[in-house]
């Protein structure tokens, strides 16, 4: 039995070196956190948002048409104002790569203008003797780059003279002759632009009569609703022609531009004040305001401190969804000659040289604008969509 004691005394002595070292191996191992930090709403809004697929893909595309109306200049081969007199209605200019059957840089063929003897129509043929190379940054047309460089360096172009036969038209040319392609990205200053200047506007009024709408409520809010329903009982788009008509044909375009606007604010900014009127209804008898406002906080300090932050995200997932809305809206006037002039343009006012059928069937090229009218819509309605779906956490339309 001694002996037994001995043996187990040994086996003791010999294994509890070792649990000491073993101990301090672990400890020397930084321990890692079980769970991690909490994250923003901003941070948990965009990583919904990015699993949006549409989503992102709108808010590129949007980007995208911004920077290329913003440059529209330096895009364009010509200015949007310049007319090829022998050129009118010109079909897009076909690009060549191959010479001989080999490969070479991209080319164009002279343009010649004939007449249909038998029916006047005109015809468009390519002088094959005369080829014209493709250049980048090539000079052209003055303009004012972003409305402080003067320049006439345009991305691409065949450099050639007004009166020469090499020109390069993408998108073809209008009545006039002037380059589609050039008035296309110049119109989307004033196609995209619209929608942005109208909520300026219209989420000031809507904030303000919204917010105070939904925090004071009873006769307040009885009062602002009916003028609401009252403005929302028009009819919008005859109110906007006839609004529209009242403007002066002779009204400078800057002026007809924020004309514009104002006519569409008449209307745009009951529905922002509605959205942020359901939000304050819902937040004003939440414990926080509730506590803002029992530590003797004024009205104004609740509503732009503790309020407005908790429900700007809604509203400006309303006024994503509402621009494409005021872009048809804008493109329907200038459609029906009742928005921008010439010469400037829009997406709607260069499709206004298409509304005879006749015309469109024979020049399918003047339909281009309303290619980018149709894009843009829908780039906003899926970027709007995503930012609802991020917002809501109980959405489960999730791209």
């Amino acid at each position: 039995m001694s002996e037994d004691r001995e043996e187990r005394g040994q086996s003791t002595t010999i294994h509890a070196p070792t649990s000491p070292q073993v101990h301090n191996e672990f400890d020397a191992v930084p321990s890692k956190p079980l769970t991690q930090e909490p994250l923003s709403q901003g941070q948990l809004i965009w990583r919904n948002f990015k699993r949006h697929r549409l989503g992102m893909l709108g808010g590129i595309v949007i980007i995208l048409l911004a920077l290329s109306a913003l440059f529209a200049d330096f895009l364009g081969p010509y200015s949007y104002a310049t007319r090829h007199n022998r050129l009118g209605y010109a079909p897009p200019t076909p690009i060549h790569f191959f010479r001989d059957g080999n490969l070479t840089w991209p080319f164009v063929f002279g343009i010649k203008h004939d007449k249909d003897p038998d029916t006047s129509a005109d015809i468009f043929s390519e002088v094959q003797s005369q080829e014209y190379p493709i250049r980048l940054f090539v000079q052209g047309d003055s303009y004012s780059l972003l409305g402080i460089f003067s320049t006439n360096i345009h991305l691409f172009g065949t450099g050639e003279p007004e009166q020469s036969t090499g020109q390069l038209f993408l998108f073809g040319t209008d009545l006039w002759g002037r380059d589609l392609l050039s008035r296309t990205l110049i119109g989307g200053r004033v196609s995209l632009a619209i929608g942005p200047a109208v909520l300026i506007f219209s989420l000031f009024v809507g904030i303000l009569l919204g917010g105070i709408s939904g925090y004071y409520g009873r006769w307040v809010d009885m009062l602002i609703q009916r003028l609401i329903e009252v403005l929302q009982s028009f009819p919008a788009l005859p109110l906007f022609l006839a609004l529209a008509a009242v403007l002066p044909p002779s009204l400078p375009n800057s002026y007809r531009f924020w004309g514009i606007v104002l006519i569409f604010s008449l209307l745009g900014w009951t529905f922002q004040a509605r959205v942020l009127r359901g939000q304050f209804l819902a937040l004003r008898e939440q414990e926080f305001t509730l506590a803002a406002k029992a530590m003797g906080s004024s009205d104004l300090r609740v509503i732009f401190r503790h309020l407005l932050p908790n429900a700007i995200s809604f509203v400006i997932v309303s006024a994503t969804l509402a621009i494409p809305s005021l872009i048809i809206a804008e493109a329907t006037l200038s459609f029906l000659d009742l928005g921008i002039k010439e010469p400037m343009t829009s997406w709607g006012a260069l499709l206004n040289g298409a509304q005879q059928w006749s015309v469109l069937m024979s020049r399918s090229w003047l339909m281009i604008p309303g290619i980018f009218i149709v894009v843009t819509v829908l780039a906003f309605n899926f970027l709007g969509d995503a930012l609802r779906d991020a917002i809501d956490p109980y959405s489960s339309n999730r791209g």
